[in-house]
């Protein structure tokens, strides 16, 4: 069994180190601060790694532990959470490529299996929540610090519990985090409902320069490095944006895209019968049936013009 050969693992290992993919989420890094915890409870010397932490999540506990980069050149174990493939570790993976062992625990489907031990399961609505299981697996408690990280992965990912990808047993989940002394309606607040300055002016533009196509079907918007500079973002303040397109009656598709270094990453949510995570697949990335991204090294009008006629073809 997969979890009784992580567990054994575990326990054999001096160094561990934890890895997320880029731009984390409340996800990624609610999954990163929750298995640091349980490792550190099994006395076990463990680096979270995870160069740009937005500044709405440093809340969290343990979250002054993260560091830029590693403490050492390579690892005992790698443990990789909420990631799908191995490029979107981007410039650390070195660090889980050079681990004696590898391992992978993530909820997309369109995960590539990149690890010695893959603990996958696509119908969980956050990484967080096979956390949980894997948790207690261990024979660790959930305590309200561990709790906190988890129910800031759930609310994160499903959208303070709104997304189609939400289970009954999400709601169970949170209920007994509640019960553990974890404060619910707190950390809504702060993942869901608490937006920087920065995180409005670029909301503001992103709506000023939102386009419907297809007789209303897709919204698309964007933003520039300019526009960030201009605000003085940080990183994670795009977040969110792409969610006003698709709350807008009408849209099944909402289409937004951000220039990176790297070129213009594209943001793509879906609201009842297309498949992002297809659509972003032909370009490289992926995610989840309603919830996907990628990154398309070209010019915002070809990027722009790729997209759309992209996801014409699902309309």
């Amino acid at each position: 069994m997969t979890l009784d050969s992580i567990l054994e693992e575990v326990k054999k290992a001096n160094s561990i180190v934890i890895l997320t993919h880029e731009n984390p989420d409340g996800d990624a890094i609610g999954s990163a601060l929750a298995m640091f915890m349980a490792l550190e409870k099994m006395q076990k010397e463990v680096d979270i790694i995870i160069p740009e932490l937005p500044r709405i999540y440093e809340f969290l506990p343990k979250a002054e532990q993260i560091q830029k980069e590693g403490k050492k050149e390579s690892y005992d174990l790698a443990i990789a959470v909420d990631t799908a493939t191995i490029k979107m570790l981007n410039g650390w993976s070195n660090y889980f490529e050079s681990a004696k062992v590898k391992v992978v625990i993530d909820h997309h489907g369109t995960n590539t299996m990149y690890g010695d031990y893959n603990y996958v399961n696509p119908d969980a609505p956050a990484c967080a929540q096979i956390l949980i299981h894997i948790i207690e697996y261990f024979g660790l408690e959930i305590d309200k610090e561990v709790g906190t990280c988890i129910l800031t992965g759930i609310i994160t990912d499903t959208g303070g519990f709104q997304y189609q990808s939400t289970k009954p047993e999400t709601f169970e989940f949170a209920s007994e985090l509640l019960q553990k002394g974890v404060n619910v309606s707190e950390v809504y607040k702060k993942v869901m409902n608490t937006k920087s300055r920065a995180n409005f002016e670029l909301r503001k533009r992103a709506i000023d320069r939102m386009e419907f196509l297809e007789e209303g079907k897709i919204a698309f918007t964007y933003i520039t490095k300019q526009d960030e500079e201009e605000v003085n973002a940080e990183n994670g303040d795009y977040e969110g944006i792409v969610e006003e397109g698709r709350a807008i009656e009408g849209v099944e598709v909402s289409i937004f895209i951000r220039e990176t270094n790297k070129g213009f990453k594209a943001s793509l949510r879906s609201n009842s019968y297309v498949n992002v995570s297809d659509v972003c697949l032909m370009f490289g990335g992926g995610g989840h049936f309603h919830a996907a991204g990628c990154t398309i090294a070209q010019s915002l009008e070809q990027v722009k013009e790729k997209m759309i006629n992209q996801v014409k073809m699902y309309i």
